[in-house]
């Protein structure tokens, strides 16, 4: 596969039906992933994703495209390592060139309470899955030579973990593989199509109000970024979520030897390089909840200072482009996936920062409870009834969430 394989990309428009067998809201990767594996898996292609703008126009095409498994909890990491099992191969099986790049992942520690942190992640993660390992100074300055270890003599490198299968993806080459994925059979992807409201038959959910008209659904899955709580509410459910704003930033290009992923929670960044030689650069989520998509000067100011402070080579680079996502957080800052209590409506949400990593098993799992009716082991955890029955998975294990 070559760098022109997107022009085999074949994406079909088709007028919409009256009803389908499952209806998905929402037209990021999530939504298409769910429709991909329903169809791959299940054969089931009488299915609709129906999204307000264009498909992978919302958190998907904002988000900074890093995968891993490299999380606090079991649950967690079985679920993303699946998601990283899942990436690895779709190019094989789609034939579709999505720019997967194992780079690895330095999750740094500044302090003792730091280290112990790395460390016991590094054992959650081997325990359960996933492929992370602790390293001191020296093996992080041979994985990423860039970095300072003094730290400016303020946050001095002291060890971390070692994540090897963290990657990165072209966010619009994943939306656009499992959009051409489903529609080459027979799913219906249909873009500027709001949804303005839900059809109920009694209890239960039959189908969605758009603002071309009713569109009827044996099942209504809820896909959204950013406006869950609103297609919740027209469920008759008040979902734990709320929305912040989460920037993000590019510099100019920089020689291509930039090989690894860095993080760091102490400093609420994280950085790597994108395919062109750009740096690609976030942090933590803006403080006050909001629906903006606007950006500001405090984000690059005060991270790109503190980025600085352990890559100093980034003082002779520019800005090139800065944006803005929505990140839908839960009040434990995990998922929330599968049945809602509600007959006929199901929901993937509360992805916070980590959405783009669980494309693929979070459409995977979604597919097989929607093709069977049984919730997943996989997912069972992250159900929505978690919070009124006290079995929270807290854990931020993002340096986007703090």
């Amino acid at each position: 596969m070559n760098e022109f394989m997107e022009k085999k990309v074949t994406l079909r428009w088709p007028e919409p039906k009256r009803s389908y067998d499952v209806v998905i809201v929402g037209g990021g990767g999530h939504g298409l992933a769910t429709a991909y594996y329903l169809a791959t898996r299940y054969g089931i292609t009488n299915v609709a994703v129906l999204e307000r703008k264009y498909i992978g126009g919302g958190n998907s095409g904002r988000n900074t495209t890093v995968i891993r498994s490299n999380y606090g909890i079991p649950e967690a990491v079985r679920f993303y390592q699946r998601s990283v099992e899942l990436y690895q191969r779709l190019e094989g099986e789609t034939d579709r060139w999505i720019m997967h790049k194992e780079k690895g992942l330095l999750w740094l520690a500044h302090t003792e309470a730091g280290l112990r942190a790395e460390r016991a992640r590094a054992e959650v993660n081997t325990a359960f899955g996933a492929k992370t390992e602790y390293v001191g100074p020296a093996e992080i300055k041979r994985i990423c030579p860039q970095l300072d270890l003094d730290g400016a003599g303020v946050w001095p490198v002291l060890g971390g973990s070692y994540h090897p299968e963290g990657a990165t993806a072209r966010h619009d080459r994943v939306v656009w593989t499992f959009a051409e994925g489903a529609m080459a059979r027979g799913a219906h992807v249909h873009q500027r199509t709001a949804v303005t409201g839900l059809l109920k038959e009694g209890d239960r959910i039959v189908g969605v109000q758009t603002e071309a008209g009713p569109i009827g659904a044996g099942v209504v899955v809820s896909a959204v970024g950013g406006h869950v709580t609103t297609l919740g509410a027209m469920a008759g459910l008040r979902l734990p979520i709320r929305t912040h704003p989460l920037q993000a930033y590019v510099t100019n290009h920089y020689e291509l030897k930039f090989d690894a992923i860095v993080a760091s929670t102490a400093l609420l960044f994280y950085a790597s390089q994108t395919a062109r030689g750009e740096m690609l650069i976030g942090a933590e989520i803006d403080r006050q909840p909001s629906y903006s998509y606007r950006s500001g000067h405090h984000l690059l100011q005060s991270c790109s200072f503190r980025a600085m402070t352990l890559l100093p080579f980034l003082r002779n680079l520019r800005l090139l482009r800065q944006w803005t996502g929505v990140c839908d957080m839960s009040p434990d800052y995990s998922p929330i996936m599968g049945k809602t209590g509600v007959d006929g409506f199901y929901i993937t949400t509360g992805w916070g920062t980590w959405g783009f990593k669980a494309i693929p098993a979070g459409g995977e799992q979604m597919a097989q409870l929607i093709a069977t009716g049984e919730t997943p082991a996989l997912i069972a955890p992250f159900a929505l009834e978690r919070f009124a029955n006290d079995r929270t998975l807290a854990d931020r294990g993002s340096a986007g969430t703090h």
